[in-house]
């Protein structure tokens, strides 16, 4: 395990839910003392007291061991704001619908950050009866591919999985789609918003030129 939860976060659990270090501790069955070195890093909660810790804090243990601060609130996941992780080594693709914990050969995960295409990364978007056809302008070498594309909607997710040598492409149920997203094993992750993409019409490349020279014009007259 590359990553485990720290004192900071403890401490900040603790006063979030209005305890004081004896409470805490007596809620645990621990020493007050004992509290008193996990938060300053003299130490480390037994990796049998997290669940028991998660109980008390109202949080999951994911969210106790991902080191960022965590809000003790219940929160619809949203499957917009999806986030998808891939592993270095292997390749392995994960999506998450909200903050998660997620290691892969060893490494801690971090998601990815979706980028707008560009002249590199053009995306096809055409109308097919109910589906929209996906096809991405790429090369698909084994040293440089797209290894995913995705379409969300509010309510799911559809994805497919590309291999190299094959072709970049896919076709999703079009209905509630809102935005599509691929993955570069080079470059990352790219985005486009559906009815950018399409704008009413059967069929459309993502005109990267264009979509720039709108938004430079857009940022000259509202800032």
């Amino acid at each position: 395990m590359n990553q485990y939860i720290t004192g900071t976060i403890i401490k900040e659990l603790r006063e979030k839910n209005q305890l004081t270090q004896a409470e805490l501790a007596e809620k645990l069955n621990v020493s007050d003392k004992t509290v008193s070195k996990w938060e300053t890093g003299k130490g480390y909660p037994d990796i049998s007291m997290l669940e028991p810790l998660a109980k008390v804090f109202e949080v999951s243990v994911a969210e106790l061991l991902s080191g960022n601060a965590v809000q003790n609130i219940n929160v619809s996941a949203n499957i917009m704001r999806s986030k998808f992780y891939v592993c270095p080594v292997c390749g392995n693709s994960i999506h998450s619908m909200g903050e998660a914990v997620i290691h892969c050969h060893g490494v801690s995960l971090t998601p990815c950050q979706a980028e707008e295409t560009d002249e590199h990364h053009k995306i096809f978007i055409e109308r097919v009866e109910d589906d929209y056809y996906v096809q991405i302008e790429h090369d698909m070498t084994k040293q440089h591919y797209i290894s995913f594309i995705a379409a969300l909607s509010s309510d799911k997710i559809q994805m497919v999985k590309l291999y190299p040598e094959g072709n970049a492409e896919a076709r999703f149920e079009m209905r509630g789609v809102r935005q599509i997203l691929f993955y570069c094993n080079r470059d990352g992750l790219f985005q486009v918003k559906v009815h950018k993409a399409i704008d009413g019409k059967e069929k459309s490349y993502d005109d990267v030129e264009e979509r720039r020279a709108l938004e430079d014009t857009a940022k000259r007259f509202f800032g």
